[in-house]
């Protein structure tokens, strides 16, 4: 994004850690693997990812994806996430990773809905918060890289 203060912000608001300042520099040489989302010209979501090469082919792994606590439930995660297909389908990506604190339902049932499903549990994942552990979440991305199809 073109504002990272807006995005550090946001952070800070919606993440009970925080990111140091080599993040925001890789979250500006992303590009369009960041985006801000506005409501009444107001930034109150955001998504940062980094594109991984892997041997099986190309993940997007999101680091971030979080929007304001009164405009949760508005669709704007749907529209950050839908940022994120976007950009699986432009870049030929297979898959999508993301860590998710085990004890945080509303994050996982958000990402249930999209077609995320726990790969493993990560045991010590975050140093300064409770609990510590992390589940990595997946999802294949063939669905999206295919034609549509009506029927």
């Amino acid at each position: 994004p073109q504002n990272v203060k807006d995005v550090r912000k946001l952070n800070a608001s919606v993440f009970p850690i925080s990111f140091g300042d080599k993040f925001y520099k890789d979250v500006v040489k992303g590009g369009d693997l960041a985006k801000l989302a506005f409501y009444n010209d107001r930034p109150v979501g955001t998504v940062c990812c980094h594109l991984e090469e892997r041997a099986g082919g190309k993940n997007i792994y999101i680091m971030t994806l979080g929007c304001l606590l009164p405009y949760r439930r508005l669709g704007v995660g749907s529209l950050l996430l839908e940022h994120v297909f976007g950009l699986c389908r432009f870049l030929q990506v297979g898959s999508i990773t993301l860590h998710v604190q085990v004890n945080n339902d509303a994050a996982l049932a958000f990402y249930s809905k999209f077609g995320f499903e726990v790969a493993e549990r990560k045991q010590r994942y975050y140093r300064r918060i409770e609990p510590s552990d992390a589940f990595l979440l997946r999802r294949d991305t063939a669905d999206l890289l295919s034609p549509q199809v009506d029927s």
